[in-house]
């Protein structure tokens, strides 16, 4: 059944929770960024079908990497909610390294950019933006002390926005499209 009409009240009820809490609330709120930035990843993941970064290790398959980051992102969902499943150090470590791996193959940052030099990198842009929200989301409910969250999980969430910005970086570097700085004028 896809309707319940159970929230028709404006509540909602997360995972494992008998008790209904307000979908305006600040856990909603955090739930709802995590799984704006889930889907919106899936878009990500479907115009990136051909993409594939070579690392010293071997190939990494951008559709592949999405696609665990939104398996990610649905364990982090589910601590938000009050589950016990929690991000592992190892998935940080993963992340840490497949971005260092694609800052070996770019030019050294020493500006902000201006996102939109190819439609993918404006993608993944636009979903580091998302990911920040959820971040930001995430840390405001924690510290009104109404989810408890892992520090890998924040860590994990923090490294997100990186990996993400990696992307973008690299899927305009991959096509030969100039970063435009801004000129502040």
């Amino acid at each position: 059944m896809l309707y319940t009409r159970k929230g028709d009240n404006g509540t909602t009820k997360t995972f494992g929770c008998d008790q209904r809490i307000s979908k305006s609330s600040i856990v909603a709120e955090a739930l709802g960024a995590l799984d704006e930035i889930n889907s919106f990843l899936g878009l990500a993941r479907a115009k990136s079908i051909k993409r594939v970064l070579k690392t010293e290790e071997g190939e990494i398959k951008f559709p592949d990497l999405i696609l665990e980051v939104q398996q990610n992102l649905f364990i982090v969902q589910a601590e938000v909610a009050g589950s016990t499943p929690n991000i592992s150090k190892d998935k940080i470590v993963k992340i840490e390294k497949i971005i260092d791996d694609i800052e070996k193959l770019l030019p050294k940052i020493n500006s902000f950019f201006i996102s939109g030099s190819t439609e993918l990198s404006a993608t993944f842009d636009f979903a580091r933006t998302l990911a920040r929200r959820a971040e930001r989301r995430v840390v405001a409910a924690r510290e009104e002390g109404k989810i408890k969250i892992s520090d890998e999980t924040m860590s994990y969430l923090n490294r997100l926005s990186s990996l993400l910005y990696a992307l973008a970086r690299i899927s305009s570097h991959q096509d030969g499209a100039e970063e435009i700085k801004p000129d502040y004028k």
